[in-house]
C-alpha cells in the first residue's frame, strides 16, 4: 500500500493491473467490415472523438485495448458488455474509464473506487496498461 501523506491522508491499494495491445490495421479492416461495430462496441462520445481525429482508427484501437485492460485488471467477469466499459475525458484532458453495468458491480464487488488507464499508438499498434485501485483512508496516528 502506498504511503500516504501529511496533505493526502490517503493511500492507495493496487487492486488489479491489466494491459492490451491493438493493431491499428486490424481496427481498420474490421471496422471497415463490420459497418454496425463502432456503435455495438463504442459509446457515443467516443464515436464523437475518434471520427473526429485525423486517424480515426488509431484513436479506437486505442479504446478497445483500454477496454480489454480494465477487463484484465478486474480479472475478468461474466455478462460482459462492450459499452459498459468506456474511455471519457477528465476536465484535464486525460482519458478516464467511466464503468457502467455489469463492469461496475465487478469494481464494487472487488472494492475498486477507480481505474487509472493510460494508452499510446504509433503507427501500428495501441497499447493501454489499467490500474484497478481501491482509495484507503488513514487512521489518524
Amino acid at each position: 500500500m502506498a504511503r500516504p501523506s501529511a496533505v493526502y491522508p490517503m493511500a492507495v491499494e493496487i487492486v488489479g493491473l491489466g494491459v492490451d495491445i491493438c493493431e491499428i490495421g486490424r481496427m481498420e479492416r474490421a471496422l471497415t467490415r463490420h459497418p454496425t461495430m463502432r456503435e455495438r462496441v463504442f459509446t457515443a462520445e467516443e464515436r464523437a472523438y475518434c471520427d473526429g481525429r485525423a486517424r480515426p482508427a488509431e484513436s479506437y484501437a486505442g479504446r478497445f485495448a483500454a477496454r480489454e485492460a480494465v477487463i484484465k485488471a478486474f480479472g475478468g467477469y461474466r455478462g460482459k458488455r462492450w459499452q459498459d466499459i468506456s474511455v471519457t475525458r477528465s476536465p484535464s484532458g486525460a482519458p478516464a474509464i467511466r464503468l457502467e453495468g455489469n463492469a461496475k458491480i465487478r469494481a464494487d464487488m472487488l472494492g475498486i473506487d477507480r481505474v487509472l488507464i493510460t494508452f499510446t499508438h504509433e503507427r501500428t499498434n495501441a497499447v493501454a496498461f489499467a490500474v484497478a485501485v481501491a482509495d484507503r483512508a488513514v487512521a489518524d496516528r
